[in-house]
This record gives C-alpha cells, sequence and structure tokens, in this order.
C-alpha cells in the first residue's frame, strides 16, 4: 500500500493543536514581557538583540517542528521524518533557548535556598547528561515509541520531556547563570564527546537491525521507501548529524582554548621580559 504525498499534503496537514499554539504564545509572550516592562520596572540589565533572537528563533524552530506536515509524516508515514522533528527539539531549539536567556531570569530561583538546591542539583553535568540520554533511549524503546504514535497524550508527554531533559542536557554548556555555572572549556569539550556516544549507539543500532516499530511497518509507504530503509535512514539521522554539531562546537571549543593558552603564554612571557628589564635597570 502506498500514500500520495502531494502539494495538497504539504498544504493541509498542519497540527493546530491547542496545546501547541497555546503553550509557544504565553512562552514567547512571558518572555518578551520580562525582557520588556517587567525589566523596566526592575532596572534588570538589557538583552542582547542577539539573545532576543536566539531565543525566539529556538521557539521558532520547535514550533515548526511540531505544527508543520513534517510532524504529519513523522507520525504516519516515516520514522525518518520524525528522527528529524525529535533533531530539532532536542538539538536545535533547547541550546537556543539558553543562548536566549538573560542571566536574571533565574536570580528568583538563585536567591531561594530550597530552589537553589534542586536547581545546583538538576544542573551537575552527570545529571543533565543521564537525564536526557535515559529519557531518550526510553522513548525510543519500540513498546514506549509505539504507545506515543497511538496516544496523543502520551506523545505530549514525549516532547516535553525532549525539550526540558534537552535544555538541561545543553546547560553545561550554555548556562546563563555563574551561581549555576557552565563546565570549564575543557570540560565542555570532554562533555560533547561523551555525549555523542549513546546517540552514536542508538543511531547505529537502529540502522543495523531490523524494522522495530510496528506502526512504521504497516504504514502505507511513501517515495517507494521501505519499513527497513525507513529505520535505516532514521538511525543515520540520529547518528550523523546530531554529532556533526557535537564536533563543530567542539571545534570552537578547542580553537578558542589554544588562543587563550596562546595568550596566557603570551602574558608569562611579557611579565618575565619586563621582570628581566627591571633588573637589568637596577644594575
Amino acid at each position: 500500500m502506498t500514500a500520495n504525498i502531494d502539494l495538497n499534503f504539504w498544504l493541509t496537514q498542519w497540527n493546530l493543536d491547542p496545546s501547541i499554539l497555546i503553550g509557544t504564545a504565553l512562552i514567547i509572550g512571558a518572555y518578551l514581557y520580562a525582557i520588556g516592562p517587567l525589566r523596566r520596572r526592575y532596572n534588570f540589565e538589557k538583552a542582547t538583540r542577539g539573545q532576543v533572537f536566539a531565543f525566539l528563533s529556538g521557539m521558532i524552530i520547535m514550533f515548526l517542528a511540531l505544527i508543520t506536515p513534517l510532524d504529519e509524516l513523522g507520525d504516519s508515514y516515516l520514522f525518518s521524518a520524525h528522527m528529524v522533528q525529535h533533531l530539532l527539539i532536542t538539538m536545535i531549539g533547547p541550546p537556543l533557548l539558553l543562548i536566549g536567556t538573560p542571566e536574571w531570569f533565574l536570580r528568583p530561583i538563585v536567591r531561594n535556598p530550597a530552589l537553589f538546591r534542586i536547581a545546583k542539583f538538576l544542573t551537575m553535568p552527570v545529571i543533565c547528561f543521564a537525564l536526557f540520554n535515559i529519557d531518550f533511549w526510553l522513548w525510543h524503546g519500540p513498546p514506549l515509541y509505539d504507545a506515543t504514535l497511538e496516544n496523543e497524550s502520551i506523545h505530549i508527554i514525549e516532547h516535553l520531556t525532549f525539550i526540558v531533559f534537552g535544555v538541561l542536557n545543553w546547560w553545561p554548556m550554555f548556562s546563563p547563570s555563574k551561581d549555576l555555572p557552565r563546565l570549564s572549556i575543557g570540560g565542555q569539550v570532554l562533555y560533547l564527546f561523551l555525549s555523542g556516544m549513546p546517540t552514536v549507539a542508538l543511531g547505529a543500532g537502529l540502522t543495523f537491525l531490523p524494522p522495530l516499530y510496528a506502526p512504521y511497518i504497516t504504514a502505507p509507504r511513501v517515495w517507494g521507501i521501505s519499513a527497513a530503509t525507513d529505520q535505516q535512514l532514521g538511525g543515520l539521522i540520529m547518528w550523523i548529524p546530531g554529532n556533526i554539531l557535537y564536533i563543530v562546537i567542539m571545534s570552537a571549543l578547542f580553537i578558542r582554548w589554544m588562543q587563550q593558552q596562546e595568550a596566557k603564554q603570551m602574558a608569562q612571557e611579557r611579565e618575565q621580559y619586563e621582570k628581566e628589564d627591571a633588573s637589568g635597570a637596577v644594575i
């Protein structure tokens, strides 16, 4: 059985679920209110254009991933399309939200001892790493994955956990708070290196295993893609693009670390030269 994915599909299969529309509007509205009237009332630091652009971009990317026909394509036809959606809401949107968050957003949490202890625990790198990857692996187990395609409420919970734990996963890299700090550059490189391993393992497994998810085995075939090829492609999407992102960020961090080491060495050499020059002047 085949399905006809034509222009009409791309025009009509939009997911206008109220929870997505209202949730997105509330978050963006709250953000704009906070960086506007609320900031002026309490004389907080002004959010930069870069922060505003990053936050709104992250929200828009996740919003489009959930409401466009990509959602229907992934739910009803192609596992690989669903993996593109998951990539957008775990790897692209969450870090942009953190980059776009001003430090003072977190002051109420930091100043409350009970909330701060909880936040301190949840943002420990090992906890961030564990929560995200355990959650990601569990939802891709066939029983839970099949349940998300059959029950929309479970599907919503899955996406919410992906976004929340996605934010935590990127916290050690892009934390906006000095009280809940980022890792050092060396720590960030190691964290990213280790972060790529669980998704590589899961993606590789999906690439080489036979079709696992019942709804996709019986789904109408589109574009001549078999269930086996679809799962292989989905595994590769999970395996390669996300880790390319990690590699790009690690490379940028390594270059920054090298620049810092070079600047430190030059400062030490300058200091030594000034000491020797001063010593010679005294003699």
